[in-house]
């Protein structure tokens, strides 16, 4: 594979083609990973170890390049298969094909997770959907509910500023009159 970077300063995509601009500057469309996310995994994974901000860059840089390469493979087999979207699958044959095959088995890994955790949501979104009772009605319970407890708030707060008694947790009336004030 070519270097990344030409001595002339010029980067360089995956196909050898020139980009302008100097070495470590990505043009303004170019997307790459959220700088505070790297740090949090830079940090999570090196707890003990200071990394310069250079050496930040650079891993920064890397894993976008990294994540451009197995794209633009993975599109390609995508388009050699004469499909519009670009599944897993593509994306698992981009690394064996770059040369990444080691990665095949994390990747699965990470993919069966994710798999997993998307239906864990699902399952979880449809619950309110499995108890039988329509949206418009479960709207007015909340609103019938939420009406009871202002009442119960305002008749609450009326008490405390008319006659001095409040409702203790336990919902029984108590005197706002001090233990001291009641001995006179």
């Amino acid at each position: 594979m070519e270097s990344e970077f030409s001595s002339s300063g010029s980067k360089r995509d995956r196909d050898g083609n020139s980009k302008d601009g100097p070495v470590g500057e990505q043009p303004e469309d170019e997307l790459t990973i959220p700088r505070a996310a790297m740090n949090k995994m830079i940090k999570e994974l090196l707890p003990n170890i200071r990394v310069a901000n250079e050496a930040r860059e650079l891993v920064l840089n890397c894993c976008s390049e990294f994540i451009h390469l197995i794209s633009s493979e993975s599109n390609d087999i995508c388009n050699n298969q004469q499909k519009k979207t670009i599944s897993a699958e593509h994306v698992l044959l981009a690394l064996e094909k770059l040369g990444y095959g080691d990665f095949r088995k994390d990747a699965e890994e990470v993919l069966t997770e994710c798999k997993e955790t998307a239906a864990k949501r699902r399952r979880q979104s449809t619950k309110l959907e499995n108890l039988g009772i329509p949206e418009e009605e479960l709207l007015r319970q909340q609103q019938e509910l939420f009406a009871k407890a202002r009442e119960a708030a305002a008749l609450q707060e009326m008490q405390q500023e008319h006659y001095g008694v409040g409702i203790d947790s336990g919902g029984q009336a108590q005197d706002s009159v001090s233990e001291e004030e009641s001995e006179y």
